[in-house]
């Protein structure tokens, strides 16, 4: 299929993905003097003695903001506010469908870090949660770190804790196959940007530890005493962490870097030719190899295999083990929103990691099974529960519920999403 042609013919159909549509019915005049005037006074005069309120009487509760700048859109690069819209209006549709989630897409038309963290901090009585998306690195990790520190509800960048979360999932599958232990492992990322140094944070959070990780960018391994070295300190302190940390016995060239490693994971430029097999060859029995680059892996799962990998995931949805993101950000966000989180935690991104694995080897793990589809909807309110009842045992949720009444409300407003667009023509 033309799939550039049929994304020109919708939109230009359509004129836009998404709309907002009153839930409230209306049947006479008589209902505007309770929605709007004068009704309406007596629930913002609630609301001004307690904001927390705005909560429960207004949408504000299952309310997100998509927010970007356009500096690093789906592989396209630096593209601008206007043309990164249609990405965050796909996104706020993927939201809808797959969490219930009512997401705003808001471009913004500024690429100073602390402009865009001052425009959310003003917008936050609006929202429920923040969404960051295609920001490029490292400013993301900046405007992240300090809006998490400011905000009193959750801020999330979805190509940092996403594709992280997503990436633990799948890990945490392919280690149970091999039969390997995740603090034994020696783990090689090929590309240091914003989602591998956020995987490498969270897998450091999950108890895999720094020194058993190697990260390699465009100059080779991160090692001390790089010749760069203090140019990484005073440009990006969150590689320079991983610099200082990781890499214990401070390899310097790519192929030793990939001798007797156990797994990949590689988030840089697309291939097919990105990374060498010859690389793959050097690698440990029963090597995981998570080639993550879209629209084409850094090599292709079956050369991997050839070159000695058991386990192979990436991307796409068209090959086996897709490592997704998708699977991840519709349902933290419904459960964060469930129980009116104030923030997003590492063990919340982990507890949505584990219940995917989980369900993954309900279904029947297998080297080409490693971590739900996007199409099994199911797995979306239990990994929504598993990520509110965190919050309520970390302290960080408005509302106590147990992990049922997460689990009922996140599958019932999923449900009615999927059947409203379903419904459409």
């Amino acid at each position: 299929m033309d799939y550039d042609k049929l994304a020109i013919e919708v939109s230009s159909k359509y004129k836009g993905k998404i709309q907002i549509l009153p839930k409230v019915p209306i049947r006479s005049l008589e209902d505007f003097a309770i929605l709007y005037t004068p009704g309406v006074a007596a629930v913002s005069k609630e609301i001004s003695k307690n904001p927390d309120l705005s909560f429960q009487y207004t949408y504000r509760w299952n309310s997100i903001a998509v927010v970007t700048d356009g500096t690093r859109v789906l592989g396209l690069g630096n593209i601008g506010p206007e043309a990164a819209m249609p990405v965050m209006e796909g996104k706020a549709l993927l939201f809808k469908y797959l969490g219930g989630v009512d997401a705003i897409p808001l471009p913004i038309g500024t690429k100073d870090p602390d402009k865009i963290i001052e425009t959310v901090k003003i917008l936050e009585p609006a929202f429920g949660g923040i969404n960051l998306e295609d920001i490029e690195s490292p400013k993301c990790f900046y405007i992240l770190d300090k809006l998490r520190e400011e905000l009193h509800i959750p801020v999330w960048h979805d190509d940092q804790q996403g594709t992280a979360g997503a990436t633990l999932a799948g890990l945490i599958s392919a280690l149970e196959i091999v039969g390997k232990s995740p603090t034994k492992i020696k783990i090689v990322f090929y590309g240091v940007g914003a989602a591998n140094i956020a995987t490498a944070r969270l897998l450091k959070s999950y108890g895999i530890p720094y020194s058993n990780m190697i990260l390699i960018d465009t100059k080779g391994p991160l090692y001390r005493g790089r010749e760069d070295e203090e140019e990484i300190k005073n440009t990006n302190p969150w590689k320079y962490e991983l610099l200082k940390e990781s890499n214990k016995d401070n390899v310097t060239t790519v192929e030793k870097a990939f001798e007797g490693a156990d797994v990949l994971i590689a988030a840089s430029k697309p291939g097919p030719h990105t990374i060498d097999p010859k690389l793959i060859s050097k690698m440990n029995k029963d090597a995981i190899v998570f080639a993550l680059a879209n629209p084409v892996p850094e090599i292709w799962p079956d050369e991997a295999k050839k070159a000695g990998a058991r386990i192979v995931g990436t991307g796409r949805s068209d090959l086996p083990n897709q490592i997704n993101n998708s699977l991840i950000f519709p349902a933290v966000f419904r459960g964060a929103l469930d129980v009116r989180a104030k923030t997003i935690t590492d063990d919340m991104v982990i507890a949505a990691a584990r219940e995917l694995s989980a369900f993954a080897r309900e279904k029947g793990l297998s080297e080409d099974y490693i971590i739900p589809k996007m199409t099994e909807w199911e797995v979306y309110p239990r990994v929504a529960a598993a990520v509110g009842s965190k919050a309520v045992q970390q302290g960080i949720a408005r509302v106590n519920l147990s992990y049922e009444e997460i689990y009922n409300n996140a599958r019932q407003m999923i449900e009615n999403a999927r059947k409203l667009l379903a419904s459409l023509t």
